[in-house]
C-alpha cells in the first residue's frame, strides 16, 4: 500500500550507497525532496539521469552525494555546462559511466520485463563500447548475421520524481511523461513528490486513468509546493530562468557553490 508521508520521512527512504533514478528536467524532477536528501547527508549515491540530467544531479554532485554516475550528459540548458559536474569529472570524484539515451531506456525496459538484458542497435563502431565492458557485442540470434549490441538490466533501487497530483490511494498523475512509468516498473521501490493530493480516484474514468501511474508502483508519497522549483513542472509553473542563471554563475567556483546550496536549502525549507 502507498503511504502518504512528510517529505522528510520520503527521503529517509534512500540510503546512503544506493542506486538513484531520476528523470530528465522536462518530465517531473523532485528537487524538493533533492533538498531534502541533501540535508539528511545522504551520499555515495550510483545516479542514474534517465536519460539525463541538470541541476539536480549538478547539485547532487557539488555537495558530494554522488559516487558513481550513469547518465547521456548533464547540462544546464540554456544557462550552459554543468560546472559542479565538470569540476568532478577532472578531479575524478565521481565515477563516470558513460551512456546514450536509448541504452539507458533500454536498459530500464530490461529490468521492467524481467530479462537479464536489452539488445540496441547504432552503438557498434563507438568508443563507449571502449568504457563499457558490460555493454557486449554478440552475434544476433535471429534473423540476418550481423552483430548487436547487449546492455544489461538496470534496477535502480529508489525511482524519484515530481508530479502535479495523486489521490488517496496512492495513484500519481504523470500524463504523456511515459518515462516516468518505466522508471517505476524498473526500480525496487518509487518514491514521489506531489503539488497536491485530490480526493477523486484518478483512476476512476477512462479519459484520465490512461495517464496515471497505478498506486501498485509507488510505495510513498510526499506533498512539496512548487516541489520541482527552480525547475519547470509541466503547465504548473514555469522553469525559473533568472535562478538557475544564477546557479550557474555561483557554482563556477567551490565556494560559490557552497553558497548558494546553502540558500537553496533554506528556501526549500521556506516553501515547505
Amino acid at each position: 500500500m502507498t503511504e502518504i508521508v512528510a517529505l522528510e520521512a520520503l527521503a529517509a527512504r534512500v540510503a546512503p550507497g544506493q542506486s538513484l533514478a531520476v528523470p530528465v528536467d522536462r518530465s517531473g524532477v523532485a528537487m524538493a525532496a533533492t533538498a531534502a536528501i541533501l540535508e539528511a547527508g545522504i551520499d555515495n549515491l550510483h545516479l542514474i539521469c534517465v536519460p539525463i540530467s541538470g541541476l539536480q544531479a549538478d547539485l547532487l554532485i557539488g555537495a558530494g552525494a554522488v559516487k558513481t554516475l550513469e547518465t547521456s550528459a548533464i547540462s544546464l540548458g540554456e544557462a550552459g555546462g554543468a560546472p559542479r559536474f565538470g569540476a568532478a569529472v577532472r578531479a575524478g570524484s565521481v565515477t563516470l559511466r558513460d551512456a546514450t539515451c536509448p541504452a539507458i531506456h533500454a536498459g530500464l525496459m530490461a529490468a521492467q520485463h524481467g530479462v537479464p538484458f536489452m539488445p540496441i542497435a547504432g552503438i557498434i563502431g563507438s568508443d563507449l563500447l571502449n568504457v563499457r565492458p558490460d555493454w557486449k557485442v554478440i552475434d544476433s540470434p535471429v534473423g540476418e548475421a550481423r552483430k548487436v549490441v547487449v546492455v544489461p538490466a538496470i534496477t535502480p533501487n529508489i525511482a524519484l520524481f515530481h508530479a502535479p497530483e495523486a489521490d488517496r490511494a496512492g495513484n500519481v498523475r504523470i500524463g504523456r511523461f511515459r518515462e516516468l512509468a518505466t522508471l517505476a516498473y524498473a526500480a525496487r521501490k518509487t518514491l514521489v513528490t506531489v503539488e497536491r493530493i485530490v480526493d477523486r480516484n484518478l483512476l476512476e474514468t477512462e479519459d484520465s486513468a490512461a495517464g496515471v501511474l497505478p498506486s501498485l508502483y509507488v510505495d510513498a508519497i510526499a506533498v512539496a509546493e512548487r516541489g520541482a522549483w527552480p525547475l519547470a513542472l509541466w503547465d504548473e509553473y514555469p522553469a525559473d530562468e533568472a535562478e538557475i542563471a544564477r546557479y550557474a554563475a555561483m557554482a563556477r567556483s567551490e565556494d560559490g557553490f557552497r553558497a548558494y546550496l546553502s540558500t537553496f536549502l533554506t528556501h526549500r525549507k521556506q516553501v515547505a
